[in-house]
């Protein structure tokens, strides 16, 4: 009884402090349809339904200190209601078969691939011999063209001769799904062309929707003209978003330090935007008698902030990320006009949830989990010096104190989930953040408001010659920090439930009251166990059945040096040990030969078959216990055969051993049968081949 009565108290004391857990509760129940290996049906959206209004039901019924249990398991069920209608609102044609021929569509973002590539994103999409119901509204085209190219603007109808192909799954089991990531971005398609792209009608003038577009690709090449090279290409990116100029050197060098985050415009650029302008017109309306005696300025400052940052968000392309940030200094400002808090766990408590609603698909993201991270821990921390341990530091140490502080703990707040999404940890991380966002804060933001205001009367050079000197410094620290030995460690990546726990531990230690706080270090402790002891495949195939992994004493053996680059350097950074590929072909662990590779796994002999001469050349299985091949295998065969076909409908497979000896895993085992995971059997693409 005592136990109960305890309980109850231990509840009771959290009233007050329950709109912290409201997104928490909704993002338990969007990951939780997330990671369902089945597509809910009716039936399943009915029952969860059924909770929900039962739930609430409940909660008006029973005492104070149950309800908020049964509010939360309703703010569950919506939060998997929400990201099932999301995924279903989204739906858009994807393109079934490998397509080789013209495409026609209009330019909406112009960025660049991995390989260093432009890339166009198109909408209004036509495709030769298809009907429009079975076309892609957006296909993504990389530009491998040779010699300067020059780029259309946002609007512009082009024509090109390309390849594309369905979006690909992960390329290992539980890796990172991009079928998902395209399916909310509404992408159906991507490739490549190695033809010129040709302009079939110009960007309409007066068409609305990609008039600013426009205006950030017009302001993004004046930038690069006034500020030519990186530095240039680094103030465009700050400015508009446009990353599309940044060389591979430079993002290398920045990750490597720690200071990627500086390109991406998200809380960082949007709170040093709107506090410079909110300081600005707060402090100087506050020097005109009239005005500070008659009209509350900070609320007008507060205002016109608001108006500044909706402005950057449209011109910086309005992405997630930006999205996201926009929402958390919007929710700021607006408690400030309404004479409340600002920086508070409740308004962080409402950004995060005004974001799952728009999007709860960003739940998925690193973007959001790392940003929501260092808010909640910057606020958490700040006001606990606030209550306790403000008046024992010297006021004039007070602003170095907190800069060091607040590059600490978003540092020490975002790293797990850096390093789960990224595999690597910058370990000077701290000391380049500390060279270079003060920086960002008293000079390259209030630099680029500068360049603004002047851009009118011809003057924006002014501005721009001011921020240059800031970004040159940072991509000097960047550089210097990224050259220095051991600046980068890596990590394993760690399996799907370590990322869950480590932050709903986090998440109780922040916002529960009283001493059961603590009980937050359980799960933390539990996901780093986890994490440190998770393994690797000892055998990955990757779904073209082309590239093959082993794992072996000197790390993943690859069968080749080139080719499914991208495929290979993700397995090779997901072990924790991102060499090259060349050097991973070298490894002992494979029997290398002409268009054929073996391996013996868990006991298992794996034999690898490259083309249809190579195939045509063995006779049965060749002694193989399992048979991968990259082209169709119409032969019947005493042993496992994983041919291109089977392949498509797996995808990438993982073997792992252990007592039974080999396990394969495919991705879509783990993936599941999902909305933005369907493949098409040969019979309907062969249907869709003949569309049209």
């Amino acid at each position: 009884m005592q136990g109960l009565l305890a309980l109850q108290d231990a509840a009771l004391r959290q009233r007050g402090h329950l709109m912290g857990w409201v997104p928490v509760c909704l993002g338990t129940g969007i990951g939780l349809y997330f990671l369902v290996p089945v597509e809910p049906g009716p039936l399943a959206y009915a029952g969860l339904v059924a909770i929900a209004v039962l739930a609430l039901v409940i909660a008006r019924r029973i005492g104070p200190a149950a309800s908020p249990l049964m509010v939360a398991l309703a703010l569950v069920a919506g939060g998997a209601l929400l990201a099932g209608a999301r995924s279903h609102y989204v739906a858009e044609p994807v393109l079934g078969y490998r397509y080789y021929g013209a495409i026609e569509g209009r330019v909406v973002s112009i960025d660049r691939s991995v390989s260093d590539a432009p890339r166009l994103t198109l909408d209004r999409v036509v495709l030769e011999r298809m009907s429009p119901a079975r076309t892609p509204a957006r296909v993504r085209v990389s530009v491998h063209a040779d010699g300067p190219l020059a780029l259309p603007e946002p609007g512009t109808v082009v024509i090109l001769t390309g390849h594309l192909g369905p979006p690909s799954g992960p390329v290992e089991p539980g890796g990172f799904d991009f079928q998902r990531n395209a399916w909310f971005e509404r992408l159906g398609a991507v490739g490549y062309t190695r033809t010129p792209v040709l302009v079939l009608a110009p960007a309409q003038e007066g068409a609305a929707g990609l008039w600013v577009d426009r205006q950030r690709a017009a302001i993004s090449a004046g930038v690069q003209a006034l500020l030519p090279g990186e530095t240039g290409a680094f103030a465009a990116a700050l400015m508009t978003g446009d990353r599309s100029g940044m060389g591979q050197a430079t993002l290398a060098a920045l990750r490597a330090s720690n200071l990627a985050h500086l390109l991406a415009i998200s809380g960082l650029h949007m709170g040093l935007l709107t506090a410079f302008v909110f300081g600005v017109l707060r402090y100087g309306l506050a020097l005109i008698p009239p005005f500070a005696l008659r009209l509350p300025v900070k609320k007008f400052a507060a205002f016109a902030a608001l108006l500044v940052a909706a402005a950057y968000l449209a011109l910086s392309g309005g992405n997630v990320a930006t999205e996201r940030a926009f929402v958390q200094v919007a929710v700021m400002l607006v408690a400030v006009m309404l004479d409340r808090r600002a920086l508070t766990l409740r308004s962080v408590a409402i950004a995060a949830l005004i974001v799952l609603l728009m999007r709860p698909e960003a739940l998925m993201g690193p973007g959001f989990q790392m940003s929501f991270a260092a808010t909640t821990a910057l606020v958490a921390v700040f006001g606990w010096i606030t209550g306790v341990a403000r008046d024992r530091v010297p006021r004039w140490l007070r602003p170095t104190l907190g800069v060091v502080l607040s590059s600490l703990v978003a540092g020490l707040a975002t790293a797990p989930f850096a390093a789960a999404h990224f595999n690597q940890i910058s370990h000077y991380g701290l000391i380049a953040n500390l060279l270079s966002v003060p920086l960002m804060g008293v000079l390259v933001m209030p630099a680029a408001v500068i360049a603004a205001c002047l851009a009118p009367f011809g003057l924006a050079w002014v501005g721009l010659w001011i921020m240059e000197i800031g970004l040159r410094w940072i991509l000097w620290v960047a550089h210097g920090v990224a050259g220095l030995d051991g600046a980068v460690g890596h990590v394993v990546t760690p399996g799907n439930w370590v990322l869950p726990l480590l932050a709903l531990g986090a998440l109780w230690l922040v916002l529960w009251q009283g001493r059961a706080r603590l009980v937050g270090v359980v799960p933390v402790a539990l996901a780093l166990v986890l994490w440190s002891g998770a393994g690797r495949p000892a055998l990955l195939v990757a779904d073209s059945g082309a590239l093959i992994g082993v794992m072996g004493p000197q790390g993943r053996a690859l069968n080749k040096p080139r080719g499914d680059g991208f495929v290979a350097g993700s397995w090779l950074e997901n072990d924790g040990a991102p060499v090259g590929q060349e050097t991973a072909a070298q490894r002992d662990g494979l029997l290398r030969g002409d268009r054929r590779t073996e391996a013996v796994v868990g006991g298992l002999r794996i034999v690898q078959i490259a083309g249809d001469r190579a195939l045509a050349a063995i006779k049965g299985c060749d002694g193989a216990d399992i048979l991968i091949v990259t082209v169709a295998d119409p032969v019947t065969r005493p042993c496992e055969v994983y041919d291109i076909d089977r392949l498509r409908q797996t995808g990438a497979l993982a073997g792992w051993t252990g007592g039974d000896g080999l396990r394969i895993v495919s991705a879509r085992e783990v993936t599941g049968d999902r909305i933005w995971s369907g493949r098409r059997g040969p019979a309907d693409i062969a249907v869709a081949a003949n569309d049209g």
